[in-house]
């Protein structure tokens, strides 16, 4: 069990500055978070304890916070970029497609180094020490402040109200019918909906909601499966956890039919973009134009 693991056994993020550059390689040049720990997991071959060891009293895994330091490193070293679109999208840079290997000693003292004259140049400019503390680059950033409060919330609402919120969810993404049955004994099964496709075409779906800090594992999903056999060929399971490889891979088994997993990390960036119960406050920059004054 993830609880009898010593974090000292999860891989640190000098040993993981590898693996993840390989990893994008593999992928592409680009990848998901998911995608990349997967990568990652698969070609380190650690177990599944290892990877559900959690980070504190935190919502992510020890594994996740390594890699997001792997993650910050590497970009500062100049080798990955996130997605302007989203954070949970990496690419390789220029630099990164030319580079297979680093030397992960001498990434982090040039990384290390590059932060401690930055800091020396801001304070020259007398700027205030607060504000050069925040400006250093961490994995918490990736995983903002809101995030953590979102899936305090989420794991502290009645069960009942998650599946409505699952409903909404649904309802607000063009899902039509959409029925919290609310059965015990269904299978897992908690409710049903319909998509419309191009207003023209619909077929039925089922859901099922997961209110979990932990993994979803292969079982539910083939459960849920089963329980699908005659009711409706899609299917989804949403989750405030995330789902291991095995559930992934079930998911997505040939000769079966298909399941679509909505993790936690899917889950709340589509309630910020539908603003169910997250809302997204903007920043006025307010610029004076001094060549619009030298032309008067």
């Amino acid at each position: 069990m993830a609880e009898n693991v010593n974090v000292d056994d999860v891989p640190k993020y000098p040993d993981l500055l590898n693996p993840t550059l390989t990893a994008l390689h593999v992928l592409g040049g680009s990848a998901s978070k998911r995608e990349i720990a997967n990568r990652v997991i698969e070609d380190m071959g650690l177990s599944a304890a290892i990877i559900q060891a959690p980070h504190g009293q935190t919502s992510m895994t020890e594994l996740e916070y390594q890699l997001a330091w792997a993650r910050t490193y590497l970009k500062n070293y100049g080798l990955i970029e996130s997605s302007k679109r989203s954070v949970w999208v990496w690419s390789l840079t220029a630099k990164g497609r030319e580079t297979q290997r680093i030397d992960p000693k001498e990434a982090i003292r040039f990384v290390r180094q590059s932060r401690q004259a930055r800091k020396q140049a801001e304070t020259k400019k007398d700027t205030p020490a607060e504000e050069i503390e925040n400006s250093a680059e961490d994995p918490a950033d990736e995983t903002a402040s809101w995030r953590e409060d979102l899936l305090d919330t989420l794991r502290n609402i009645p069960p009942d109200a998650f599946e409505r919120l699952c409903q909404r969810l649904l309802r607000e993404s063009g899902f039509i019918e959409v029925e919290v049955t609310g059965k015990s004994g269904d299978g897992g099964i908690d409710g049903h909906g319909i998509i419309r496709l191009a207003g023209l075409i619909s077929f039925p779906v089922l859901f099922q909601c997961k209110r979990y800090s932990g993994s979803v594992g292969a079982s539910v999903v083939r459960d849920f499966r089963g329980a699908m056999v005659g009711r409706a060929e899609k299917g989804f399971i949403l989750t405030t956890g995330r789902f291991t490889i095995e559930a992934q891979r079930e998911a997505t088994r040939d000769g079966a039919t298909p399941i679509d997993l909505i993790d936690g990390e899917l889950l709340m960036d589509k309630m910020k973009e539908l603003k169910l119960g997250v809302s997204a406050k903007m920043v006025e920059v307010v610029e004076v134009d001094k060549n619009w004054f030298a032309s008067i």
